[in-house]
């Protein structure tokens, strides 16, 4: 498994500080990209308005960015932090996994979008590395 280094720890948890004043635009954004960029992935979302900008987009958004602030604050044990959301995920709304990865990338790019100067190679590194882990954590109960 790819475990970060002290550095991309506080690299993550440094740039989430700044993440989480803007969760729910970051976040409804991040969702936004995802739909229009790989629209096969609204077929979890039939009950949703999903034009941009709309509340239901915004509320998850806002919960998949408070999510993943849980997970930097509970760096060392994402596993435990998020368990309650890998069981939800596999079990009950079965996503298919390649969608974490998806959904991580436009996050990437969100964030690059809103943080250009704090998002150095070093930085995107780790948050990769760091999104990366959380969507193991979320598909490891489909195995």
């Amino acid at each position: 498994t790819m475990t970060l280094t002290q550095a991309e720890k506080a690299a993550v948890v440094a740039i989430w500080e700044k993440v989480a004043t803007h969760a729910n635009a970051i976040g409804a954004e991040s969702l936004e990209r995802l739909f229009s960029g790989f629209p096969q992935t609204k077929t979890y979302f039939p009950h949703f308005d999903l034009s941009q900008g709309s509340a239901q987009l915004h509320g998850h958004g806002s919960k998949v960015l408070s999510a993943i602030g849980e997970a930097t604050k509970n760096i060392d044990n994402i596993t435990g932090a998020l368990a309650t959301l890998s069981e939800l995920h596999a079990y009950i709304l079965r996503v298919d996994p390649v969608n974490f990865k998806l959904l991580s990338h436009c996050i990437l790019c969100s964030l690059a979008a809103h943080f250009p100067n704090d998002f150095t190679p070093e930085v995107h590194a780790a948050l990769d590395k760091f999104l990366s882990q959380i969507s193991s954590v979320l598909t490891e109960k489909y195995r």
